[in-house]
């Protein structure tokens, strides 16, 4: 197991998911416990980005829980229907929102989240197992490098479930 990471510095943002895929493989690798995986992916995307915010909402009880988490403190349970992660749930796609104001449904958590990405995790079989949130507090943060790479870690959690 990796006790320190490597972040490269004065390069792209897509630079630096690249140097960190396999690091977050190494880190998951040897680990069956979904929950200590995902703990560590968030703090690998806190640590490397400084995102707002970084979590997971597990499938549960016919809505999304929360579940690992980096920042502050976040809504417990979302409907389906409600929010980015419940679109996301819902079209079982990813969605970039460079202005969450401008989201109707957005849920506001924290009202210092300004731009968001949510991208859904897939069990085996094609269904949503969870949803990847993160949040920024600056306006249009994310891009489609940041879509590609989220979901790139995404597809690392699906083979572990």
């Amino acid at each position: 197991m990796a006790e320190t990471l490597f972040i490269p510095t004065d390069t792209s943002r897509g630079e630096i998911y690249e140097a960190l895929f396999p690091q977050i493989e190494a880190l998951i690798a040897d680990e069956s416990d979904l929950i200590a995986n995902l703990a560590n992916i968030t703090a690998v995307l806190k640590e490397a980005f400084g995102f707002f915010w970084v979590g997971f909402y597990l499938v549960k009880e016919g809505q999304l829980v929360l579940g690992p988490f980096q920042g502050p403190i976040a809504c417990t349970r979302i409907p389906f229907h409600k929010g980015v992660c419940g679109a996301s749930y819902t079209r079982a796609e990813t969605i970039l929102v460079p202005d969450v104001e401008q989201f109707p449904g957005h849920i506001a958590c924290s009202s210092a989240s300004r731009s968001e990405i949510v991208v859904p995790v897939f069990h085996r079989n094609g269904t949503v197992a969870m949803v990847l949130d993160v949040d920024s507090d600056q306006l249009d943060d994310f891009s489609e490098t940041d879509q590609a790479a989220l979901e790139r870690i995404g597809a690392l959690i699906t083979r572990k479930l």
